[in-house]
């Protein structure tokens, strides 16, 4: 019987859990792809799906979806990757002039307000206005699940990557990785060996001339 293998537990209560799920989702939504365990991937990737497709819902009007897309990710405030570094220089007053208005509701859309020259922007807008339209005519597999190699560090967990769908980059584009000392050492002998193997070749090949005539 399989029961109680649905869910993943990973060693933690429902609230944990559903905290971990909704941090990893907004983490994804906001930098397009995220590296975790194995586990953690695999228990992401639906709950991930799952909200873009609600998302689509309410990029087309869906005020239900939108709730639900509340309920289950929450909401938390993101500045933009061009403004990250000019961020990290404000103190905290001027923080929280960037991702809060005055009357404590986070600025949504992210563009500039009064006398800012850029604020915050909310998790769910990315998604809806940014990740949804992206998908439209995509029935389904909105994300991608690769696992790596090496292992983490301390617990020697696997690692996956879990992205969204498009932002990898084309075979095409992709430049060739420089040879490791390893891989120039063996062509080096590889090299030595052809040219001796030649070498041996044509003094042999005079030598018979030679006793020919």
């Amino acid at each position: 019987m399989n029961h109680r293998v649905h869910q993943r537990k990973l060693n933690r209560t429902s609230a944990h859990r559903r905290a971990m799920q909704r941090n990893l989702a907004q983490s994804l939504f906001q930098h397009g792809e995220i590296r975790t365990t194995l586990p953690k991937a695999k228990d992401l990737k639906p709950f991930a799906e799952k909200l873009i497709t609600l998302a689509r819902r309410a990029h087309g009007g869906s005020l239900i979806a939108r709730r639900r897309l509340h309920k289950l990710m929450g909401d938390r405030s993101v500045i933009p990757a061009e403004h990250q570094a000019e961020y990290d220089l404000l103190s905290d007053s001027k923080r929280a002039q960037v991702v809060r208005s005055k009357s404590g509701r986070r600025y949504r859309t992210g563009a500039p307000k009064g006398k800012l020259p850029f604020t915050a922007e909310t998790i769910m807008h990315r998604l809806i206005n940014t990740v949804a339209p992206r998908f439209v005519d995509r029935p389904g597999g909105y994300t991608r699940l690769i696992h790596l190699a090496d292992r983490r560090l301390g617990d020697k967990s696997h690692l996956a990557i879990v992205q969204l769908v498009g932002d990898e980059e084309a075979p095409s584009s992709l430049t060739r990785s420089d040879k490791t000392a390893r891989r120039r050492r063996a062509d080096a002998r590889y090299a030595a060996a052809v040219k001796a193997q030649k070498g041996a070749g044509r003094t042999k090949k005079a030598s018979e001339t030679s006793s020919t005539e």
